[in-house]
Order: C-alpha cells, then structure tokens, then sequence
C-alpha cells in the first residue's frame, strides 16, 4: 500500500466506467485522503473509450503520461491493452476478461486478440496482474453493469489501496441510486472474493 498512488482508469462510452471514477474518488476523500481526479477524453458517443483518473497522496494535477501510471483498471479487455503504455514499471493491473468489440471488428475489417494473449502481454509488464470476467460476476449479482463494481472490490482487496472493501462499500450506499445499491453491494463482495484467484 502506498501513501501517494496513480491510477488510470478506462472503457468504452456506456459501461459506467466515469461513474466508478466518481464513487472511487469520493470514497477515497470520505476517508480523509488528498485526491484529485480528471477525464483525459471520451464520452463523446456511446462506445468510444472513455479514460480518467486518479492520483491520491497530494497531487497537484489529474495528468497521467505514459509509463506513470501504478495501477490500471480496465473494464474492457481491448482498453486495457491499449492502455498499457500508461503503466509504470511495477505497477498492477485489474481488468475485465470480457470484450466490447469496436465498429471495425463488428463491420468484419478487424479481429479482436485472443485475451490470453493480452493477460500474458500484461504479466510480462506487471508486479501483480487480474483479470476477471466482469459481465459474468455482474449476471451474479444483479445487473450486468455492476462488474465494475466487482473489479473496484478486487482492487480495495488487493491491498494496494490505502481503504479496503468496508470504506467502498459504504461509498456505495452513500452515493449510488438506492434501487442499485444491494446490487452493487453483491458485485463488491464478488469482486473481493475473486481476488484470491489472480494476485
């Protein structure tokens, strides 16, 4: 765990991806820590990446270039590759197994990596490397859309967050909608269970 830590995170336009962003951010600041948070770019249409960030410790800016990043999170397989240049040496990834295929796969001109491929690429880079299958552990708690809450309870219970799954979880109840909020809560602890099978 570090006192100062920058995180990238990204997806595509329609997953919630700023929504995490947001509710990871206030739960940091909830818990007295110094945070400052951007989007780089994206949301401009549905599908399109979608990128932000983190930095908590006393950063005086949201900016993240390439190669200092301590930690990605990835909710969709393809972003998290080709946010791999962002990461530091050592840093940790967290990132969905799963694909939101772009408009040049759908069309048939271009063809999606295996993700095999991509969590080995990732291994190579990385001191601590997850991925899970976000859709299936949202399917499992309520609402597909939850799976990124299930790779933010991956992450608090990793230890490289200075808060764990119970300061989220309280994020959760405070700043999501309360008809999602058991829902989220589930994704969570199925998020924090997984963890124990990639780190």
């Amino acid at each position: 765990m570090s006192a100062r830590l920058r995180i990238y995170l990204t997806g595509v336009g329609g997953q919630g991806t700023l929504t995490a962003t947001t509710l990871l951010s206030r739960t940091l600041l909830d818990q007295g820590l110094d945070v400052v948070s951007g989007e780089i770019h994206g949301m401009a249409q549905r599908g399109g990446v979608v990128e932000s960030t983190i930095l908590v410790g006393g950063w005086r800016s949201p900016s993240i270039q390439h190669g200092e990043a301590d930690v990605i999170l990835g909710f969709e397989a393809l972003e998290t590759l080709r946010g791999l240049p962002y990461l530091a040496p050592g840093g940790a990834v967290f990132s969905s197994t799963d694909f939101v295929p772009p408009p040049g796969v759908n069309m048939g001109r271009e063809s999606l990596p295996p993700i095999r491929d991509i969590e080995e690429h990732t291994a190579q880079l990385t001191r601590k490397s997850c991925f899970l299958p976000l859709q299936e552990l949202g399917r499992q708690a309520g609402s597909v859309q939850s799976g990124n809450t299930a790779l933010l309870g991956a992450f608090c219970a990793s230890g490289l967050l200075p808060v764990g799954v119970d300061a989220l979880a309280k994020g959760i109840r405070s700043y999501l909608p309360p008809k999602i909020v058991d829902v989220n809560l589930r994704a969570l602890e199925l998020g924090a269970s997984a963890i124990g099978q990639c780190i």
